[in-house]
């Protein structure tokens, strides 16, 4: 899952997961963006993007409509190389912090650069908005005159589908400004407010990613005692919690009101260049299928836990029959790898410097950010990957899902910095299909029934948490923000909007103890990108029915496979499946993703006869 770059104190990285040993840990190598905070090439970079910002904006303020396609690529060159050493700035503050988001020095470093950047960067601001009061005749002159800068046009596609939604030049300075204030800074109290919780169970003081693995532990006892230490730690934080999302979503209210954009999820949609009836077509294809899905496969799961209802900490609880399987590090190593070597040995070779060159850091430690995620970083270095590795068999899922996204960012880069950043509802292609090709191969190598059953059960149940939850998280989302346009919101009107999604998507058979309202407080993903979360099962569905092309014997599909990965964000949809016979915009393409976790569920209802 891609959130903004986040990371940690090393320790021991010999840590251990309920005392089986997971091996040598990982941990970053940061020297490849810069050798430490007072780096001279640091130093040196910050001297030059100054006076670049300050150049640029007297080069070309103004100017932009009479450029001549030769000057516009210049610029357009000069622009992009602005943008690779920002990133690359930013990329070093940001993955230090989030290896350790209570280290004062850290926090200080993150929002020096972040307040240095933000004012460098205030004298481009005209860049957008000047390139969009391009006439349209103009534009399509000068950047078809040269293919050198035609390829650069998908760009500035989206940039201008922003036309309609911008501001006067000086309110946009001024957003510009503020949004170190803003949007970013309630984003930041998020993070260390999260990152340093502490959730008490049994006597013993846990941090949230040691706390949310208990509701995975085969112990009910144990999950029920996770459940219950999150929800008295979130409704300790409840009010602060609330604040943080009645002011990000009233802050997204006024800035949409003075864009007039439609909708709040507007934006989204079009910096995913996606179409908002493609989205409304997913959206209502999943809640219609809810029934099919989630509310069959949790009765089901109900039946082999031997219970009449389930409790929100029987959710991701594993079977009876499953062994409490830990994975050291070596082993889901060796397991992804190979998993991705079958596919084509390219997709091993591309993930192996992650493994050897600190590309990784994986171990639990204390302040770091929880979850996981792969940071593109620039172009000219390489992503890395954070991971938060207990060594369960979901962890090697996500191994196999961020290094997915590491592939892509790498195979992508080749498009350069402007070009290779993927819309988020493509971005998720290869992370769910390297996910897809590792459980295929942990499913061939099954030793009996039991063994088969667990993994397909595990594998329905990432895919429901990926489709199901994370439209029932959208529809949340959609509540909130319209309700927040009514006036402000308590903490029990979040709660309510939350329970009203979590009953439909679950299904009768769950019972939801109480705290479980609060549940929302912890989901990084509305806080920092408001209605990221339908890039999940829009990537999940569209992997589905590309996996059902790939199991068919389609001619050529790695060679397909590898193209649309490196074309990052230099093609719509439209363009990137087609030559799979797919397309998007199809309501029936939604079904047919859909119809292979049903044909999962299925496969467990007949092992049942």
């Amino acid at each position: 899952m891609p959130l903004p770059f986040p990371a940690a104190l090393p320790r021991d990285a010999a840590t251990d997961a309920g005392g089986a040993p997971l091996g040598d840990l990982p941990v970053w190598d940061l020297t490849d963006l810069y050798a430490a905070p007072d780096a001279p090439e640091l130093t040196a970079d910050l001297q030059w993007l100054e006076t670049e910002c300050a150049g640029f904006s007297s080069d070309y303020e103004g100017k932009l409509a009479d450029l001549d396609t030769a000057g516009m690529l210049a610029c357009i060159t000069r622009y992009e190389k602005i943008d690779v050493v920002a990133g690359r700035i930013m990329s070093y503050a940001g993955l230090r912090y989030y290896q350790h988001t209570t280290d004062p020095a850290r926090a200080k470093f993150m929002s020096d650069m972040q307040d240095r950047i933000t004012g460098f960067t205030t004298p481009l601001v005209f860049f957008s908005l000047e390139f969009n009061r391009i006439p349209d005749d103009r534009y399509a002159a000068v950047f078809g005159a040269d293919p050198a800068l035609a390829r650069y046009k998908p760009v500035f596609d989206r940039m201008r589908a922003m036309k309609p939604y911008q501001l006067s030049d000086e309110l946009e300075k001024f957003l510009h400004d503020q949004s170190v204030v803003g949007a970013s800074a309630w984003n930041k109290l998020f993070d260390e407010t999260i990152a340093g919780m502490a959730f008490e169970v049994d006597g013993e003081r846990m941090g949230i990613e040691a706390t949310l693995n208990l509701l995975t532990e085969q112990d009910r006892a144990q999950r029920e005692a996770g459940a219950r230490a999150l929800a008295d730690g979130f409704a300790e934080k409840l009010p602060l919690f609330a604040r943080v999302h009645n002011t990000l979503a009233k802050e997204k209210e006024i800035s949409d009101r003075w864009r007039k954009l439609p909708s709040p999820q507007m934006g989204r949609h079009l910096s995913n260049h996606v179409e908002p009836e493609v989205v409304e077509a997913l959206r209502n294809a999943v809640v219609a299928a809810y029934p099919r899905l989630s509310h069959r496969y949790y009765a089901l799961k109900a039946k082999w836990l031997g219970l009449d209802t389930l409790q929100v900490w029987d959710r991701n609880a594993p079977l009876p029959m499953e062994a409490t399987k830990v994975f050291g590090w070596d082993e889901a190593r060796k397991l992804v790898s190979e998993a991705y070597g079958g596919f084509d040995p390219r997709m091993a070779e591309l993930a192996e410097p992650f493994f050897t060159d600190g590309w990784i850091d994986a171990g639990v430690k204390e302040g770091k950010a929880p979850g996981a995620f792969a940071h593109p970083t620039v172009v000219d270095v390489h992503p890395y990957v954070m991971l938060n590795y207990l060594g369960k068999p979901r962890d090697v899922m996500t191994l196999a899902h961020e290094l997915g996204h590491g592939v892509h960012q790498r195979l992508a880069a080749g498009q350069g910095e402007l070009l290779s950043s993927t819309p988020l509802t493509l971005a998720e292609t290869a992370s769910v299909f390297g996910e897809m090709l590792t459980f295929r191969k942990m499913l061939a190598e099954a030793k009996d029934d039991a063994a088969r059953k667990v993994l397909l059960a595990g594998k329905v149940e990432d895919m429901i948490n990926t489709v199901v939850r994370q439209i029932a998280f959208y529809d949340f989302e959609c509540k909130l923000h319209e309700a927040r346009r009514g006036g402000e919101l308590t903490p029990d009107d979040i709660n309510a909007l939350w329970m009203s999604v979590q009953a439909e998507s679950l299904g009768p058979v769950f019972e939801f103890m109480e705290g479980y309202e609060t549940f929302w407080a912890y989901i990084p993903h509305f806080v920092h990108s408001p209605f990221y979360v339908y890039a999940y099962a829009f990537g999940d569905g569209l992997v589905n029915a590309l996996y059902a092309v790939y199991e068919e014997g389609e001619p050529g599909f790695q060679e397909k496979y590898f193209e649309m990965l490196k074309a990052g964000g230099s093609k719509h949809h439209k363009e990137l499946l087609a030559p799979f016979g797919l397309d998007a915009s199809d309501p029936a393409f939604w079904d047919k993703g859909l119809s292979m976790i049903e044909g999962l569920i299925d496969q467990l209802e007949a092992m049942e006869g």
